[in-house]
């Protein structure tokens, strides 16, 4: 795969044996990337990892759509991507470095996805823009749609979510990972956005909330957004920006997580070990 492919490209393939061992990868790839650095966008990682791991599980290589909002989340689909043999195991080394195309932060260059901005609140309307162009073109492809919580606070996206829900836009399921975390600090402490399902419902969406790191739940959910055929579907993903890594302290600011090497090789050897018990 080159680096100008994305998922939808015509003669991507990939397989997801398992979704749980997959989240794992993603979550040792992600250790890996932000190490050199020692700091970075692991958190991302860390609360989103069962949700793009389920969605590779769902996706039909080359038909189906990934977009990915919100740009410093690139880290996770670029970690499955190595994982599944959509990327060079090499090309991670080069994240984040001036001149990659394997960027800390996405741009419309990254590979991979589909879609993904630098600038937040953005990502829907092109999942949305994505579906519209399906549907005139006869295209049975599904686009799934990566959002987070701090991105409710833009304008922009509940405009794309009314006009999804006014267009029936059954073909897009948005997974909204709400990890209440952003730059600024807690997202609750700078926008009050609960209840965010009824929000959701009552702009016509088919709202599902979940544990976001129960992959069997997410599975289960995308399943019923994939046989909703008269609305959008959107996955309120309940999560933890430090979830899957025991050893970081408990003052990590999970929105850019501090990696010194010490703290680094204390994940490497916890992530390793909780795959060997997975049987990977």
């Amino acid at each position: 795969m080159d680096h100008s492919s994305r998922l939808s490209d015509p003669g991507t393939t990939w397989v997801v044996d398992d979704v749980a061992s997959l989240a794992t990868k993603i979550r040792l790839r992600a250790v890996q990337m932000i190490a050199p650095q020692g700091f970075g966008y692991l958190g991302q990682a860390l609360s989103a990892a069962e949700q793009v791991a389920s969605v590779f599980g769902h996706a039909r290589p080359g038909l189906d759509r990934l977009v990915c909002s919100p740009g410093h989340y690139i880290v996770a689909p670029f970690a499955a991507a190595v994982e599944l043999g959509l990327m060079e195991e090499a090309d991670l080394g080069r994240y984040g470095q001036d001149g990659s195309p394997i960027e800390a932060i996405g741009t419309e260059r990254s590979p991979v996805v589909d879609y993904t901005c630098g600038s937040l609140g953005q990502g829907l309307s092109a999942a949305v823009g994505l579906a519209l162009g399906d549907r005139f073109n006869g295209n049975e492809a599904r686009t799934y749609a990566l959002l987070s919580d701090g991105e409710m606070q833009e304008g922009q996206l509940w405009e794309a979510a009314l006009f999804a829900a006014h267009h029936r836009l059954s073909a897009v399921t948005a997974l909204l990972d709400a990890n209440n975390s952003q730059v600024d600090g807690p997202v609750d402490t700078i926008t009050t956005l609960d209840p965010i399902t009824d929000k959701w419902e009552s702009f016509g969406w088919r709202a599902i909330e979940v544990d976001g790191h129960d992959d069997v739940a997410i599975g289960a959910a995308l399943d019923q957004a994939a046989h909703t055929t008269d609305r959008p579907t959107v996955l309120v993903c309940r999560t933890s920006t430090v979830h899957g890594l025991d050893c970081l302290p408990d003052d990590a600011d999970g929105h850019f997580i501090k990696l010194p090497p010490d703290l680094a090789a204390k994940a490497l050897a916890e992530l390793t070990d909780r795959l060997e018990h997975q049987g990977a």
